[in-house]
């Protein structure tokens, strides 16, 4: 029995956009992190330090996007709506039990939400 839990890593994370997955997505963001890093088989404490930097770099912008410099702002937009692009297209393949049924608005647009 394994007693620690273990992330599965931000490409491998099987759940759309989980809490762990938007700490990665930031740490990327504000360089705590090299792009090639998605944390897989990290566990839940090396998670927490990584979650309490990301904190921290948030609060220098008040916990706002519109706060940020001008540079992550469009990084902050590109990294999340990529994601979420992501996440929409995941949401309506069969294996994710779920379906764009829930919102006629995604499948107006083909499993894109936006672009930057």
């Amino acid at each position: 029995m394994q007693d620690k839990m273990i992330y599965s890593g931000f490409n491998e994370d099987s759940h759309g956009m989980t809490m762990l997955g938007r700490v990665v997505l930031d740490a990327w963001l504000f360089d705590l992190l090299p792009r090639s890093e998605d944390c897989k088989g990290w566990d839940l404490n090396r998670m927490q330090q990584l979650m309490d930097k990301v904190s921290q770099a948030w609060d220098k912008h008040g916990s706002l996007p519109s706060r940020l410099p001008q540079d992550i702002q469009q990084r902050h937009a590109s990294c999340t709506l990529g994601r979420l692009n992501a996440v929409v297209v995941w949401a309506g393949t069969p294996s994710s039990g779920t379906t764009t049924d829930l919102c006629p608005a995604l499948q107006a647009t083909s499993g894109k939400l936006w672009h930057v």
